[in-house]
C-alpha cells in the first residue's frame, strides 16, 4: 500500500498491516514537501492518510459479495500536526457481525468510524470520521431473492435496475 501511486511523494506510508487485514497503522512523517509554512502538514495530506483503508479492509473483510464504498469524510483539525503522525484502524467481530446483520436481506447500511490521528506524543491532532455504505451486491442479493421466493420463472422479469 505504500507504493500506492496517491501516495508518491505524499510522505505517507503503510507501517503495518495485520495478517487478518483487522489493523492497519499508517505514518506520515515531516517533509519540505508535504508541510505548509507553518511547518505543520498540510490539511489534505492528514486527510489522504486516512483515506482509503476502512473501505479496503471491509472489501477484504465481507467479501466479494459485498459492495463496499466510501460515502463521506468529515475532518476536524485539533492541534497543528508536525513531526510524525500516526493513525490506527481497527475491525472487530462484533463490527462485521454487524453489518451482516443489517445487510442480510439486501438492505444497505452506512456504518461511521472515528480514526484519531495522533503525534508523537501521542496527542489527538486530527479527528477524521468516515462512513463507509456497504450492501450485498445484485448477484448476491438475487440469490436472497431465490432463496425467499422460489426461482425466478415464477415471476415476471423484473425491470432493470442502475
Amino acid at each position: 500500500m505504500s507504493w500506492y501511486p496517491p501516495y508518491w511523494g505524499t510522505g505517507i506510508w503503510v507501517t503495518k498491516v495485520a495478517h487478518d487485514f483487522r489493523h492497519v497503522q499508517v505514518q506520515m512523517h515531516s517533509k519540505f514537501y508535504n508541510t505548509n509554512v507553518f511547518g505543520s502538514h498540510f490539511g489534505g495530506s492528514l486527510a489522504s492518510m486516512s483515506d482509503p483503508f476502512y473501505a479496503l479492509m471491509l472489501t477484504k473483510l465481507l467479501g466479494h459479495r459485498y459492495q463496499v464504498i466510501d460515502a463521506a469524510t468529515q475532518i476536524q483539525f485539533i492541534a497543528m500536526a508536525k513531526g510524525t503522525v500516526t493513525a490506527d484502524f481497527n475491525v472487530d467481530d462484533s463490527l462485521l457481525n454487524r453489518i451482516r446483520e443489517k445487510t442480510s436481506k439486501g438492505d444497505k447500511h452506512h456504518e461511521t468510524f472515528t480514526v484519531e490521528i495522533v503525534d508523537e506524543e501521542g496527542r489527538v491532532v486530527t479527528s477524521v470520521e468516515k462512513t463507509i455504505y456497504m450492501r450485498l451486491k445484485r448477484h448476491a442479493r438475487d440469490e436472497l431473492e431465490k432463496t425467499f421466493y422460489g426461482t425466478d420463472d415464477q415471476f415476471p422479469p423484473r425491470r432493470s435496475r442502475l
